[in-house]
């Protein structure tokens, strides 16, 4: 159990710290103080800098195999991650009523709603794209059980933001914003030159950190 303590530590902490800030009291007093953008920024370093203690926790805790570790397997992510990377920068840069994590300048049009068009909710989308990836590269006990609670999260979490968005919106308005939209269809993926650089380069750093970070070459070869 002492080998365990680190890892049961930093899941807990995480899932702490994304329970009680989104709770109906604490989020409104959040925002009041920092700003919506504030709230959001500050709420992403916390949650980044608690995800890489909790990533490397699970990279200490005993080897327990669970999935076979093939060879390609490994592949996974880097076959993977680029996708989930365009899903993600494409979300982040514009408005998004229906979910969370649009911080762009552009307001967001039902008629042409760009990357809400592959998935409403691109964070989420990405973070189980993310996290079904890093389970079938890893495959020990510690990793399944880190990387299968992210993936659980994000597909609950779709479910959970489109019930209380047609709360708040109302069921028509909902609707009208949503028409276009979907959980996830990557027919409507837009390859537009500004997304696609972007999220290369997001993708290279990530390869690049992750090494210095995690302590893992991600590289198949």
């Amino acid at each position: 159990m002492p080998d365990w303590f680190e890892f049961i530590a930093a899941l807990t902490l995480f899932m702490a710290s994304h329970m009680f800030p989104m709770r109906p009291p604490m989020r409104p007093w959040l925002v009041a103080r920092l700003g919506l953008k504030g709230y959001f920024i500050s709420y992403s370093v916390l949650s980044l800098l608690v995800l890489a203690w909790l990533i490397v926790a699970a990279s200490r805790a005993p080897y327990i195999g669970i999935i076979p570790q093939w060879e390609i397997l490994r592949w996974a992510p880097i076959v993977v991650m680029p996708l989930a990377c365009l899903i993600a920068v494409g979300g982040m840069m514009g408005q998004n009523p229906l979910s969370f994590g649009g911080l762009g300048a552009k307001e967001f049009d039902p008629d042409t709603p760009d990357m809400l068009a592959v998935s409403r909710h691109p964070l989420l989308v990405a973070m189980a794209l993310w996290a079904g990836a890093h389970m079938l590269a890893n495959g020990d006990l510690a990793h399944v059980i880190l990387f299968g609670l992210f993936a659980g999260f994000a597909v609950m979490g779709m479910t959970l933001i489109d019930r209380r968005k047609q709360r708040q919106l109302g069921q028509d308005e909902w609707q009208r914003l949503a028409q276009n939209t979907s959980r996830l269809n990557l027919r409507h993926l837009p390859l537009t030159p500004v997304p696609l650089a972007i999220a290369a380069v997001v993708f290279l750093a990530l390869i690049a950190l992750h090494e210095p970070v995690i302590g893992y070459v991600p590289l198949p070869w």
